[in-house]
């Protein structure tokens, strides 16, 4: 059983994104409970390495520097995008919530909509499921992989070095960000990742007070 004085010590990553969702879930915590939340940031390999994420085999790779820091007692909580956690279950930890989901969809952040765009406009993502529906919608336009935070890849569009990118809405929304985007695709259009909108929260298995 932990000291209920000591404050909570949600893990989190360090981006801009990260940082908020899990300001998001302390501030609802503390507002329930009455615990502080403390953020504790943690760097995953998915935010240092250069490799595209279908080189990298996917989900994980922004997880289980988390998932370590949690099973070693280093932070109490764990919050993800729930899109990021791996479909194999770890039986040391538990999702101990998931808070309403927001919107769903993808959002194209550009100067137009995906089809005012001229042939061979470049559009960044770094996700294979995006670019495999973007072909269906528009096959004439280059679809380019990026990394990088949002700020980063936002900063491609308004720098002209890409005419698009594609991302969660739900995220833009939660940076405040929603005055981008050109376009939001309804599922019919292009079908979202499993869980997206979502948030997840860990904690270890053998934690009954949490």
């Amino acid at each position: 059983m932990s000291d209920t004085a000591s404050p909570l010590r949600m893990g989190t990553r360090r981006s801009l994104m990260a940082t908020t969702q899990s300001g998001l879930v302390a501030t609802r915590l503390t507002e329930l409970t009455g615990r502080a939340v403390e953020l504790v940031g943690v760097t995953t390999f998915g935010d240092v390495t250069k490799a595209n994420l279908t080189q990298l085999g996917g989900t994980g790779v922004f997880v289980s520097a988390l998932r370590d820091k949690l099973i070693e007692g280093e932070i109490d909580f764990a919050v993800h995008s729930l899109k990021d956690l791996p479909t194999t279950p770890d039986p040391r930890i538990v999702i101990a919530a998931i808070p309403p989901r927001d919107d769903p969809r993808d959002a194209l952040v550009g100067p137009a909509k995906l089809a005012d765009l001229p042939p061979g406009a470049k559009i960044g993502t770094g996700s294979p499921r995006r670019v495999s529906q973007l072909r269906i919608l528009r096959p004439d336009l280059e679809y380019v992989p990026i990394r990088g935070n949002a700020e980063t890849r936002i900063g491609k569009v308004t720098s002209g070095e890409l005419q698009g990118i594609v991302l969660a809405a739900a995220g833009l929304g939660r940076l405040g960000r929603e005055a981008e985007i050109s376009q939001i695709f309804e599922v019919e259009e292009m079908l979202p990742a499993p869980g997206q909108g979502a948030l997840a929260v860990e904690c270890r298995a053998d934690r009954p007070d949490l």
